[in-house]
């Protein structure tokens, strides 16, 4: 098995692969390759030209078009214990396909396709890995390419790469947080609203029309309970003064009240099908409490940094559902127990352990008939080219079962509809206990970091020191909780969290507060002045590969929505700046020296920030 063009006598002519001439911004010139490709940062991105050159001549030897080329060459990671090249090519992904089951020699293959390649003003070195073929990029080059197009493109560097090029624009639903109405914003919906967000955040980057949408959870037989609890044992003016801690305390008692009374019970099950009927007087009580609950809720998400453009939730779909059911009797999938309940048969065959529960022996509507109607609903009014649901792994079965059944329904557009979900935050309890609610994980979070910070040599004297506190404790939350796979469970430490100089929020604002100081002390002169020779020592140029891997961290993130991949990159970030602000000296250095470096670190804090602000952190420039 070999390469078309290598090893059976001289290549065809391949589709030669062109980039656009001319001369860059800013005083920097354009060098045309030996592949025909001028270089220039405006490419669109900062590693765009330089896989680009890569791609075009290998497309000559190749016989392959440069297109198909451009996802195989990627950024090499950087390493602690040598300088390496800047990209490579895996062999193995341009293998041709054969039948031939015998096993290539890719290590030969990859020194005769190193052969047939030359160095030009682009490629300074070429050299072979483990099943792989290795590109440097020329040093200035690199060095002036990566500064100018972080600057030049600002919020969206990384997001202009070849590796989205012909991405559709389209409109994207993604519902999270969600929670229950009439409850205090309880901190298991905090996953599902820091991912959702993100997710969102990350969507909208890429240039899709993003709908963010806050499906409460304001219907429903705990709205019987609760209804006939604050009936029970509800005052009007705790509900005033303090409505969720006077709702939650009603039907923690209501609860207790039923598991011993059948009377309870019976008068919830009664009190919601009322409000399913429209009854005035159980819809207004209904009503005041999902107003209560809004109005705090609204006061969370502000503090969180989170926005949605629409607020709905299960009520809306109350009456909706009839509709569902109409559609699912009209297509023969709707069948009835011998208990009185509607159910679909999944299984085909009447297995009864792959059936879901549509409406209830009275009448009365599930969360699973709402999720229907809603999602047809969404169809009709947004004609979604995706819908994201995030929601814990526990609720994976049933949009496994939603999305069934509105493919047997018909809806070919079910395919568009995504199920992420995540796992549990473990051993999260505050200096009083176990903590059940989000605000007062937010609040401990202000608390420990304002202490924090009173004991840090570094702290200077802060006009708002309660907000920055709250923001860096939030970016402590985010980042601890996005380090691993979402679906993962994972165990809460507050030691952890809090650390400032280990893998955390905390040492990414740090490191973003510290760069912003540098930039105030230190003014910065024009990019095309600067000498890109001061920027060749060893911590420089990491920091230069590393910011040139940027859009392919961004790639991955788009491909799994994991936010994993950024919060890595940016941690690497932070460590090799740390490094490098220890030798690379600014003040009482040569102005060109200064000017380079301050650069350099200007180009550090512009990436950092605008990873940081994906993940949904509000970076801070003092603490």
């Amino acid at each position: 098995m070999a390469f078309r063009g290598i090893g059976g006598g001289p290549s065809r002519k391949g589709r030669g692969g062109t980039s656009g001439g001319g001369v860059g911004r800013g005083g920097l010139a354009g060098p045309v390759s030996r592949s025909g490709v001028a270089i220039h940062p405006s490419c669109g991105a900062m590693a765009c030209a330089f896989r680009r050159s890569i791609a075009s001549q290998l497309s000559r030897v190749l016989d392959l078009p440069p297109e198909n080329l451009i996802k195989s060459i990627s950024a090499v990671p950087i390493s602690k214990k040598e300088e390496v090249a800047d990209f490579q090519l895996s062999v193995h992904s341009v293998l041709e396909s054969s039948s031939d089951h015998s096993k290539p020699d890719i290590q030969a293959q990859a020194r005769k396709l190193a052969e047939k390649l030359k160095c030009d003003t682009v490629v300074s070195e070429i050299s072979t890995g483990p099943g792989t073929v290795n590109f440097k990029i020329n040093r200035e080059l690199l060095t002036k390419t990566v500064l100018q197009q972080v600057f030049e493109d600002g919020g969206k560097y990384g997001l202009k790469s070849e590796l989205f090029s012909g991405l559709p624009q389209k409109k994207v639903l993604v519902e999270f947080s969600s929670p229950n109405v009439a409850k205090k914003f309880h901190v298991g919906h905090l996953r599902s609203t820091i991912i959702g967000n993100f997710i969102a955040n990350l969507k909208e980057a890429l240039g899709h029309q993003v709908t963010r949408i806050n499906y409460f959870g304001d219907w429903g037989m705990q709205f019987g309970l609760l209804g006939t609890g604050f009936q029970l044992f509800g005052y009007e003016e705790k509900l005033q003064s303090n409505p969720l801690q006077h709702l939650f305390e009603v039907y923690v008692q209501v609860n207790k009240e039923a598991a011993d009374d059948e009377n309870v019970e019976k008068s919830a099950r009664e009190f919601f099908h009322r409000l399913e009927a429209g009854d005035k007087q159980a819809l207004s009580l209904w009503q005041k409490f999902r107003d209560l609950s809004i109005k705090e809720y609204v006061q969370i998400y502000k503090r969180l940094g989170v926005h949605f453009d629409e607020y709905s939730g299960e009520s809306f779909y109350r009456e909706k559902y009839r509709e569902v059911l109409r559609l699912l009797d009209k297509k023969g999938l709707l069948q009835r127990t011998k208990k009185g309940t509607a159910i679909v048969d999944l299984s085909g065959k009447g297995d009864p352990s792959l059936s879901c529960t549509v409406m209830r022996s009275d009448g009365t509507s599930l969360y699973a008939t709402r999720d229907l109607a809603a999602a047809i609903d969404r169809m009709n009014k947004y004609n979604f080219d995706s819908m994201i649901y995030v929601t814990d792994k526990g609720q994976q079965n049933h949009f496994h079962q939603v999305f069934q059944i509105l493919r047997l329904m018909g809806y070919e557009w079910a395919e568009r509809c995504q199920h992420v979900p995540f796992g549990v935050v473990q051993g999260m309890k505050t200096r009083r206990g176990e903590v059940t609610f989000l605000e007062d994980v937010i609040n401990e979070t202000r608390s420990r970091m304002l202490e924090n910070m009173a004991f840090s040599k570094t702290t200077k004297d802060l006009e708002n020191p309660h907000e920055i506190a709250e923001r860096v404790g939030l970016a402590a939350l985010i980042i601890q909780d996005f380090k691993g796979y979402l679906l993962s469970d994972y165990k809460f430490n507050w030691d952890r969290v809090f650390q400032s100089r280990g893998d955390t929020g905390v040492f990414l604002q740090y490191t973003h507060a510290r760069l912003s100081s540098l930039e105030e002390t230190f003014e910065c002169g024009h990019l095309g002045n600067i000498n890109a020779a001061c920027l060749q020592d060893p911590q420089s140029v990491s920091i230069l590969q590393h910011l040139l891997r940027y859009d392919e961290v961004l790639y991955k993130s788009s491909q799994d929505l994991q936010p994993r991949h950024i919060v890595s990159y940016l941690l690497t970030l932070s460590h090799l700046t740390a490094v490098a602000h220890k030798t690379l000296y600014i003040k009482g250095r040569l102005p060109e020296v200064a000017e380079a470096r301050l650069h350099l670190f200007r180009a550090v804090r512009s990436v950092l920030a605008n990873g940081m602000k994906l993940l949904g952190i509000t970076p801070v420039s003092r603490m």
